[in-house]
């Protein structure tokens, strides 16, 4: 607040270049790499999301697949899709796209030689069928009924799919954004002609790792944008400020308490309904969140095309259970402030909770090893419900994925086997509703909040909108 203060009288001179000056948006960190065969990291997945393009793209409320590279796609049977590819679209070097790019770029995700970090999303993909410049069909080696939200995955230029990695940002692309130089801390992006959509305005993407740098540099007019770079008590501040707009929406995402459940105390379900109707989610949404998160009653969110109503908590054992947990946590001040207010709640009902803040390599090593009792935790896109697989089946038990909490159980399996295999979106939204039953019923994962996806734009970039993901492509709408 003081250092807000600081700056309150001291703003720059007016902005008179404007409309030419490319919109700065601040980030935290570098992205590790600008391939997206590799990207991993939050900042680099969004910014190769600016440079390439996939054939669907995800609406930003509902997250459904819609056509992006694609113009239409047809189901023959469960197992086969037919698609089309959009007339006209071009790689930023003037190549027309073509089916051949999208079967190479399959292939090249898919094949060890190449190392994708994303080879999971492909996995079922068996073969290919090109039937024209712009048509193929993907035969699939089992029923996977998430295929089109995975074909969200950037098309290559057929003759560089294969290339070593690139992490330059040199690889060819089909999105709003060409790049047009790279240092450590900025990422010049140019907007592009013939890809899949056009940009209105050049981007700078600067890296400023402190959030109180990031106020000043909103605060004194020479940035343009953040997304969900502020903790919520600054939020309001930064609100206040001349010429800055804070604007949320609900996140599709989810915080939540991991529980090992296969042994120990924990691996009582009363106990565990009992921790997960002793916490005031929305109090904390409201207070600590700074009212910017949504208290949870299921892992998916309101507004997610697979959410549905939940009934009230099946009922705990009374009384109080007096027993010591530890709850491990991030380093970050907001989620060990979170934690030590999550183990007061918990006092209430005689758990006494040792709070352990671990930096995040640490955390996630003592988790897929079983070393812990309870953790908080959160799956920042929530986009495709089949996602929980990883964390829930019993399969996906570390080393083979992350269902830390050890979960095994029969019906679990059964639900996300459905899920997985099931095309109908009717039938799979009833299917992720009975999963979200079972799970709130045996206490699994303990939902607390969805996070609000949150902006804080300039008056040049007020007409971005966050996306329900977090996604950043609303910058190729900015006029």
């Amino acid at each position: 607040m003081l250092l807000l203060a600081l700056v309150a009288g001291c703003r720059g001179a007016p902005d008179t270049d404007g409309a030419s000056r490319p919109l700065e948006m601040l980030v935290p960190t570098d992205p590790e790499t600008l391939d997206p065969r590799h990207a991993i990291d939050a900042v680099a997945l969004r910014a190769t999301r600016l440079l390439h393009a996939g054939l669907v793209r995800l609406d930003p409320d509902s997250l459904e697949p819609r056509p992006y590279a694609a113009s239409a796609w047809t189901w023959i049977d469960p197992r086969t899709l037919r698609v089309e590819l959009r007339e006209g679209v071009r790689f930023h070097s003037g190549a027309p796209l073509t089916a051949r790019d999208v079967e190479r770029t399959i292939r090249a995700f898919a094949s060890p030689e190449v190392g994708s970090r994303h080879g999971r999303v492909v996995e079922a993909i068996g073969d290919i069928e090109i039937e024209g410049e712009r048509t193929l069909t993907i035969h699939l080696r089992r029923a996977h009924a998430t295929l089109l939200t995975d074909l969200e995955l950037p098309i290559l230029r057929a003759d560089q799919a294969m290339s070593p990695p690139a992490p330059d940002g040199s690889l060819d692309g089909l999105g709003p954004y060409v790049l047009k130089s790279r240092a450590p801390g900025e990422i010049k992006l140019a907007p592009a002609t013939g890809g899949v959509t056009t940009a209105r305005r050049a981007v700078t993407l600067r890296t400023v790792h402190d959030e109180n740098a990031r106020a000043l540099r909103m605060h004194a007019g020479r940035a343009d944008l953040v997304v969900n770079g502020f903790s919520p008590t600054l939020l309001p501040a930064l609100a206040t400020a001349p010429g800055v707009a804070v604007t949320g929406r609900p996140g599709a995402n989810l915080t939540y308490l991991l529980a090992r459940t296969d042994r120990g105390p924990l691996a009582d379900v009363e106990l565990r309904r009992a921790i997960a109707q002793g916490i005031d989610r929305a109090k904390i949404a409201e207070t600590l969140l700074a009212g910017r998160a949504t208290a949870a009653t299921t892992l998916l969110p309101e507004g997610h095309w697979a959410h549905g109503p939940m009934p009230p908590w099946p009922p705990s054992r009374p009384g109080a259970h007096a027993l010591r947990l530890t709850l491990l946590t991030s380093t970050d001040r907001l989620r060990g402030t979170i934690a030590r207010y999550l183990a007061q709640e918990l006092a209430a009902i005689g758990i006494t909770v040792d709070v352990v803040p671990l930096e995040l390599g640490t955390l996630i090593g003592r988790l897929a090893s079983g070393d812990f009792e309870l953790a908080t935790l959160q799956l920042p896109e929530l986009t495709e419900p089949n996602v929980l697989r990883v964390f829930l089946h019993s399969s996906s038990i570390p080393p083979a994925g992350a269902n830390r909490g050890r979960v095994r159980d029969v019906e679990v399996d059964r639900l996300l086997d459905a899920g997985e295999s099931t095309n109908d979106p009717a039938s799979r939204a009833a299917i992720y509703a009975a999963l979200e039953r079972r799970v709130r019923d045996q206490a699994l994962l303990i939902p607390l909040w969805h996070e609000d996806q949150v902006a804080v734009t300039s008056e040049r970039a007020r007409a971005f909108l966050p996306s329900a993901e977090g996604r950043w492509l609303s910058l190729a709408s900015i006029p």
